[in-house]
C-alpha cells in the first residue's frame, strides 16, 4: 500500500474559492462538523458554505485521539481555531466580533437522514463486495462453503447478504461452541466482593467539622449494566490490497483503532487506513471497533475483494461492551443549622473503559480467539478530573468533611467499557437523590438545600433558568404527579446542566415532561446544543425507567427502550455567555436520571434507589 497522503496542513484553501478543513473529530450524530466548519469560517472570515469538512481518515488527518468526553468543541474546536489563525498569520478573532459562532446554523449531516438517502455504514457498499457474519467461541466447525476460520473466530463469506446469513444458520447449528461466562445473580454483591484496588478519589478530612453533625443520613444507589442499543447494529467494511489494509468503520478513534489493527494483525500502522463513516447511533464504545476487526480478519479469506460484516440484533447484544454496574454508597453528617458537615461516597464498580489502542494488549472481541489467542487487557478509568467510574464522584456541593473512595473491580463479568457519561450517570443519580433525601431529614425546600451548599453563580443560574421555565412555583400537585430536580457540573470541569422532571404514577411511571438548563459556555450552535441535550434527556429518560441487561437477551423484548409515544416534552433553556466553549454531549444524563427519581418521590413519597425504576421496584417499595 501506498504510504498515506497527507494535508499540506490542517485547513486548504481550494482553487474553486472553498476551504478544505481535515479534522479527527468525527460525526456521530451530535452536529460536530456543522460547529467546526462554524468556527473556520468565523476565524478565516468566508462564508459558511465554503467551509469543507473532509470525511476523516487516518490517510490525512490529524490524530485527535478518541471523540468521546464532550471534548470536540472544547480541544478540536480551539486547535482548529489556533490552525486556522496560522494560516492567516493574524491573533485569533476576539468571541466579541463573532458573527457566526454563537449563531444557529443547520445540522450539515441531517438532510440526507430526513430524506432517507443511504447516510449511514450500514448502506454502504463497494464494487465486488463479499458480505459476512460472524462466530465467535468456536471449537468445531462444519466445513461450509465461504468459511473463513482462525482459532476460535469464524465467519462465512458470500456474494448475497441472505446467504451469509442463511450460512451463518448452518455454522452455528454444526459448530462446537465454548461455553460464555456467567454474570451472577445479584452483580452489586459481586462487586462488593471483588475489589481489586481502594482509590481515594479525593481526601479532605475535618474532624471538627465533622463533630458539629447531629443527624447522620445513609443510602445506596444502585446501576445495572446499560446497552449501547444502536438502532443500527455494528457493522464494518474491509479490503486488503497492496499488501496492506483498508477499513470503513464507524469508529469513535480511527488512529486508536489503526494501533489496535496494526497489534493483532502484524503491520506496520502505515500500511492501515482507517476511513470513518457514520453509523447509526453510537452514545459510546459500541461494537464499532470490534466488527472492524473482523472485517480485517475475514477480509484475509476473500483474494483481495472487499468485505462487508454486519452484525445481527442478537450478536450486539451479546458482543457489544455494556456501560458497567455500579454501586454507589453514601453517609453524610448535617449540623443543627441543617448545613451539611461530612459527606463520604464509597463505589464499586469496574473501570468504564475498554477502547482500542490506548494499552500494550489487544482490548477488541476477536483478538481473544485468534490461534494463538491475545491476552484481553481489562477495562480501566480514565484519572480524574475527567475520571471513569468516578466521574462525577466528588460532589460539587460545599462540604467541609469530604471523603471519595472508588473501589475498582478489575474482573468483569460482562464486557464492559465506556457508555456516555461513563460513571457520570451512576454517581450523580446517587449523589442528586441523596441531595434530596438529605434536605427531607432536615425539612428544608430541595433546591434551596442545593443552592445553600453552592459558591458557583453559573450553578446557580441554571438551576434558576431551568426552574423558571419549566414554573416551579406554579406546579400544581396532583395525586400522582410530581416533580423534582437534578444538577450537575459534567465532570466538575465541564458544562453545567439542570433538569427537572414531571412525571406521572399510574400502572407505570411516565416522564411527561422535562425541562433542562445548559450553560457551555459561549455556545458555538445554540440550535446544536439543544439537540444534544433534548437527545441526552430523552436517552437518559429511557435509561431510568426501562434499560437493564438481563441474563438470555436476544432482542428488543428483552431489552425494552423508550418508544416514541413515551417520549415525553423536552425544553431546552441554553444560557449564552463569554466563557471557553465546551461540550454537551453527555452533561444531562445524570441530572435526568436524578431528576425522575426525586419527581418519583414527590409523586408517590417513596425513594426508589435501584436503575431502572420499573412497577415493580416501585411496588417493592411502596
Amino acid at each position: 500500500m501506498n504510504k498515506p497522503a497527507e494535508l499540506p496542513q490542517r485547513v486548504r484553501p481550494e482553487a474553486d474559492g472553498t476551504v478544505s478543513v481535515a479534522t479527527g473529530k468525527v460525526e456521530l450524530g451530535q452536529g460536530i462538523h456543522t460547529a467546526l466548519a462554524q468556527i473556520a469560517a468565523e476565524e478565516l472570515g468566508v462564508a459558511l458554505e465554503k467551509i469543507k469538512i473532509l470525511p476523516p481518515s487516518t490517510e490525512y488527518c490529524p490524530d485527535e485521539g478518541v471523540t468521546s468526553g464532550s471534548l470536540s468543541i472544547q480541544d478540536g474546536g480551539r486547535a482548529l481555531r489556533k490552525a486556522c489563525a496560522e494560516l492567516l498569520a493574524a491573533p485569533e478573532k476576539p468571541a466579541s466580533r463573532y458573527g457566526i459562532v454563537g449563531t444557529s446554523a443547520p445540522r450539515r449531516d441531517l438532510p440526507a437522514k430526513f430524506a432517507g438517502r443511504a447516510s449511514f455504514i450500514q448502506d454502504m457498499t463497494l464494487p465486488g463486495m463479499l458480505h459476512c457474519r460472524v462466530l465467535r467461541g468456536v471449537k468445531g466447525a462444519p466445513a461450509i462453503p465461504g468459511l473463513v476460520r482462525d482459532g476460535g473466530f469464524a465467519g462465512v463469506l458470500a456474494e448475497r447478504e441472505e446467504d451469509a446469513i442463511a450460512a451463518m444458520k448452518k455454522l452455528r447449528a454444526g459448530a462446537t461452541l465454548e461455553e460464555g461466562s456467567s454474570v451472577p445473580e445479584d452483580i452489586h454483591a459481586w462487586l462488593k466482593a471483588h475489589v481489586a484496588e481502594d482509590h481515594v478519589a479525593k481526601e479532605s478530612l475535618d474532624a471538627e467539622a465533622k463533630a458539629r453533625g447531629v443527624k447522620r443520613v445513609q443510602a445506596t444507589y444502585r446501576k445495572p449494566y446499560i446497552a449501547h442499543a444502536s438502532i443500527g447494529p455494528s457493522c464494518a467494511l474491509a479490503q486488503w490490497k497492496e499488501g496492506g489494509l483498508e477499513v470503513w468503520t464507524h469508529s469513535q478513534g480511527i488512529f486508536n483503532l489503526r494501533r489496535e489493527l496494526a497489534m493483532i494483525l502484524g503491520l506496520s500502522e502505515e500500511n492501515i487506513v482507517v476511513r470513518h463513516v457514520e453509523g447509526a447511533g453510537c452514545y459510546g464504545h459500541n461494537g464499532a471497533d470490534d466488527a472492524a476487526l473482523d472485517a480485517a480478519l475475514l477480509a484475509r479469506g476473500a483474494n483481495g475483494r472487499p468485505v462487508r460484516v454486519q452484525w445481527s440484533r442478537e450478536d450486539e447484544f451479546a458482543w457489544e461492551p455494556y456501560g458497567p454496574a455500579m454501586l454507589v454508597s453514601l453517609d453524610a453528617q448535617l449540623d443543627a443549622a441543617g448545613s451539611l458537615v461530612s459527606w463520604r461516597h464509597d463505589l464499586w464498580s469496574n473501570g468504564h473503559t475498554r477502547r482500542p489502542g490506548r494499552a500494550g494488549k489487544p482490548v477488541l472481541a476477536a483478538a481473544a480467539h485468534l490461534e494463538p489467542p491475545f491476552e484481553i487487557a481489562p477495562p480501566s478509568n480514565p484519572p480524574l478530573p475527567a475520571g471513569g467510574a468516578d466521574r462525577n464522584a466528588i460532589p460539587i456541593y460545599d462540604v467541609p468533611d469530604l471523603l471519595v473512595m472508588n473501589h475498582y473491580v478489575r474482573e468483569a463479568p460482562l464486557n464492559v467499557s465506556s457508555l456516555r457519561s461513563l460513571g457520570g450517570f451512576g454517581n450523580v443519580f446517587a449523589i442528586e437523590s441523596f441531595m434530596d433525601e438529605l434536605a427531607a431529614a432536615v425539612g428544608v425546600d430541595p433546591v434551596a438545600f442545593r443552592l445553600n451548599h453552592l459558591k458557583d453563580d453559573r450553578a446557580k443560574a441554571v438551576i434558576n433558568n431551568a426552574l423558571q421555565a419549566f414554573n416551579w412555583n406554579s406546579f400544581k400537585k396532583t395525586e400522582g404527579r410530581g416533580r423534582g430536580i437534578g444538577f450537575a457540573r459534567y465532570k466538575n470541569i465541564g458544562a453545567y446542566c439542570a433538569v427537572v422532571a414531571e412525571v406521572e404514577a399510574g400502572r407505570e411511571l411516565r416522564v411527561t415532561r422535562l425541562v433542562a438548563a445548559v450553560d457551555v459556555g459561549l455556545p458555538v450552535n445554540p440550535d446544536g446544543v439543544a439537540n444534544q441535550i433534548e437527545g441526552g434527556c430523552i436517552q437518559a429518560a429511557s435509561w431510568t425507567l426501562k434499560e437493564a441487561w438481563r441474563p438470555g437477551l436476544l432482542g428488543w423484548d428483552d431489552y425494552p427502550i423508550l418508544r416514541f409515544t413515551e417520549v415525553p416534552a423536552v425544553e431546552v433553556v441554553v444560557l449564552k455567555n463569554q466563557h471557553p466553549s465546551v461540550g454537551a454531549g453527555e452533561c444531562s444524563m445524570g441530572p435526568t436520571g436524578a431528576a425522575i427519581a426525586n419527581a418519583l418521590h414527590d409523586a408517590l413519597g417513596v425513594r426508589v434507589r435501584e436503575l431502572p425504576l420499573t412497577a415493580e421496584r416501585i411496588a417493592a417499595a411502596l
